[in-house]
C-alpha cells in the first residue's frame, strides 16, 4: 500500500520557532508578527501574519501530521485538534496570541506518522495508519470547556475497533459528511482499502453501515450532500475519492448499495492524493503527491476537474505553482484554495477566475523556511474554516501555527458586510448558492453613482436585468434574482458602476 509521506525517513532541519513561555505552562502567550518585506519572524510570507507557534516539544511529540478545527456552539470559542505521531493535542486558539494547551489524547496503540482527525456533533473521530489495532477513537470535545489542570492526559469516550465485526484496525484517512452524519474510513485493512462507511448518528455508538471497494484502495476523499449543476444527482450523497491514479465518484446515498458513478483521469498521474470541491460543487481541485518527485512536473502541480456532469468528470486545467515542492492537503473556502505544500508551506490561491482555468497565488506562509525543495518535510495540512478567519496549520517538524490573513476570506454562502471596500464598493457573493429559485447579492458604494446589474448565461447572453439606476452613497442595494423561469445551470451576475465592474457566478439547481 502506497500512502502519504511515502518516505519513511525525512531530512530534518533546524526548526525556526517563535519563543514561547515554558512548556509546562498551558498558556502560550506571543505577540502577532506582521508579514513585512516578505518575512514574519524568519518565516517567508505574503499577506499573512504570524500570530502564534507552538513547537512539537510542547506536545511531547516527535512529528506532526493532520489538523482540524472545532468551534464550540455554546460560546463560539475555537479549538485546534493537532495530529501528532503519538496522539492528538487540543489547543484553544480563540485568542490567537494567547493559546491554551488543554491536553492530549494519547494514541490507542503505538506511534504513527499517519494520524487523521475530523469532527461531527461536538465529537472528534481519530484514526491512525500502521499503528496496529488502533481502530477509531471517539472524544467528546465539550469536555474541553472545563479542563481543571491543563494540560491533561485524556481518555476516549468510545472506541470503534477490531473487537467489533467489520471494523478496521489500521486506517489512513477519515472523512465525515456533517450533513448526513456518516464517516468514511479509507486506506484501511477493511473493504479492500476502499470506503468503510460508519453511521455516527449517535456519536459514542458508531455502527458499520456499508462498504465500497469496486475501485480498490482510496487514499482520501470528500463526501457531500450534492448541490451542484448535475441535476441527475441533486440531493444525493456523493463521495469524490482520490484513488491513486483517478478521482473516483461514488453515490453513497444507499450505504448498502453504493454505486460507482465514474472515474476521472488526468495527464501523467503519479499518485492521486487528495482534493476538495468548490462551494458550488462545480470544480474539484486535487493534488498528486508524487508527480514532482517522479519528474512529471518541475513546479507544484494542482489538477482542476470540471464536474458539471458527474457521469463524465473532465480534466479541465492544471495550475502550476512558482516553486517545485510536493503538494499535500488542500481545502477550499469561498473563492480561495488553501494548499499545504510540504517544504514550501501554505499557498493561498484565488479561484475567482476558475471558470477560465486560471488560478493565481494570492498569499503564502512558509512554515518550513529551511528550503523549498522536493521532499516530505514541512507543512502537512491546514484548517481555514474558522469564523475568525484565522488559519491553523500543522508542520511536521515545526508544530502548530496560528496564521492571520491580512485579506478577507470570502465565504461563498454568506453575504459580506454591507460597507464599501478599498475600491469604493462592496459586492457580496450570492446567497444562497447553489439555489433552487431565488438568490441575492448585496452592494454598497462610497458615493452616489449609476449601477447596472444583470444576469448572463455562460455564453454571455443577458437573460435578466436586475437593476439600472443610481445607488446613493453609503446605501446598500439588495439585488435579487428570481430564477423560477429559467433552466437549471450556471449563470453570472454582473454588476457595473462608474468605477467598478464585478461578476459573481451562481448555480441554479432543482
Amino acid at each position: 500500500m502506497l500512502s502519504s509521506c511515502i518516505a519513511s525517513t525525512r531530512s530534518v532541519f533546524a526548526a525556526v520557532v517563535i519563543a514561547s513561555l515554558a512548556t509546562a505552562s498551558p498558556l502560550l502567550a506571543q505577540s502577532r508578527i506582521a508579514c513585512a518585506e516578505g518575512s514574519a519572524g524568519g518565516f517567508p510570507c505574503e499577506r499573512i501574519d504570524l500570530s502564534s507557534n507552538i513547537p512539537l516539544a510542547t506536545f511531547e511529540a516527535g512529528e506532526g501530521n493532520d489538523i482540524w478545527g472545532w468551534t464550540d456552539p455554546l460560546d463560539s470559542r475555537e479549538y485546534a485538534l493537532v495530529g501528532l505521531d503519538n496522539g492528538v493535542a487540543f489547543v484553544e486558539v480563540t485568542d490567537p496570541e494567547s493559546l491554551v494547551y488543554l491536553g492530549k489524547l494519547p494514541t490507542a496503540t503505538t506511534a504513527s506518522v499517519w494520524r487523521d482527525v475530523k469532527v461531527y456533533e461536538n465529537h472528534a473521530f481519530i484514526v491512525a495508519d500502521g499503528a496496529g489495532a488502533h481502530g477509531m477513537q471517539v472524544f467528546d470535545l465539550t469536555r474541553l470547556r472545563s479542563v481543571a489542570s491543563p494540560p491533561e492526559s485524556f481518555t476516549t469516550d468510545a472506541d470503534y475497533n477490531g473487537e467489533t465485526e467489520n471494523v478496521p484496525n489500521s486506517t489512513h484517512n477519515i472523512a465525515i459528511n456533517e450533513d448526513s452524519g456518516f464517516a468514511y474510513l479509507v486506506g484501511s485493512d477493511d473493504c479492500e482499502g476502499g470506503l468503510h462507511m460508519v453511521d455516527l448518528q449517535t456519536p459514542t455508538s458508531p455502527t458499520f453501515a456499508g462498504c465500497f471497494s469496486a475501485d480498490g484502495y482510496t487514499h482520501d476523499l470528500q463526501c457531500v450532500n450534492y448541490a451542484g449543476p448535475d441535476t441527475d444527482y441533486a440531493g444525493q450523497e456523493i463521495c469524490i475519492a482520490a484513488n491513486e491514479d483517478t478521482i473516483t465518484l461514488v453515490d453513497v446515498t444507499d450505504k448498502g448499495n453504493p454505486i460507482l458513478i465514474a472515474l476521472g483521469t488526468y495527464p501523467n498521474p503519479s499518485y492521486t492524493h487528495q482534493g476538495w470541491l468548490t462551494e458550488d460543487h462545480r470544480y474539484f481541485l486535487v493534488n498528486d503527491e508524487l508527480d514532482e518527485i517522479n519528474g512529471g512536473t518541475t513546479n507544484t502541480r494542482t489538477i482542476i476537474f470540471d464536474l458539471e456532469d458527474l457521469d463524465n468528470p473532465e480534466f479541465f486545467a492544471f495550475y502550476f505553482g512558482t516553486l517545485g515542492a510536493i503538494d499535500h492537503n488542500l481545502y477550499i473556502r469561498g473563492n480561495h484554495a488553501f494548499l499545504s505544500n510540504y517544504n514550501s508551506g501554505l499557498r493561498v490561491l484565488d479561484l475567482t477566475a476558475i471558470e477560465t482555468g486560471v488560478l493565481t497565488e494570492k498569499a503564502y506562509f512558509d512554515t518550513y523556511p529551511a528550503d523549498d525543495e522536493i521532499g516530505f518535510s514541512g507543512q502537512w495540512s491546514n484548517y481555514p474554516f474558522f469564523e475568525s478567519e484565522n488559519i491553523i496549520v500543522n508542520d511536521i517538524t515545526n508544530g502548530l501555527f496560528v496564521l492571520t490573513p491580512t485579506f478577507e476570506l470570502e465565504t461563498a454562502n454568506e453575504p459580506l458586510p454591507e460597507t464599501p471596500g478599498e475600491n469604493g464598493f462592496s459586492l457580496s457573493t450570492a446567497h444562497p448558492n447553489p439555489f433552487s429559485t431565488r438568490t441575492q447579492i448585496l452592494l454598497a458604494v462610497d458615493r452616489t453613482q449609476h449601477v447596472n446589474a444583470e444576469v448572463l448565461d455562460i455564453t454571455g447572453r443577458r437573460i435578466a436585468l436586475l437593476h439600472d439606476g443610481d445607488v446613493g452613497s453609503g446605501a446598500a442595494l439588495s439585488i435579487e434574482f428570481d430564477g423560477s423561469n429559467v433552466p437549471t445551470g450556471l449563470y453570472l451576475i454582473r454588476v457595473t458602476g462608474e468605477a467598478f465592474s464585478s461578476t459573481r457566478r451562481i448555480s441554479l439547481v432543482r
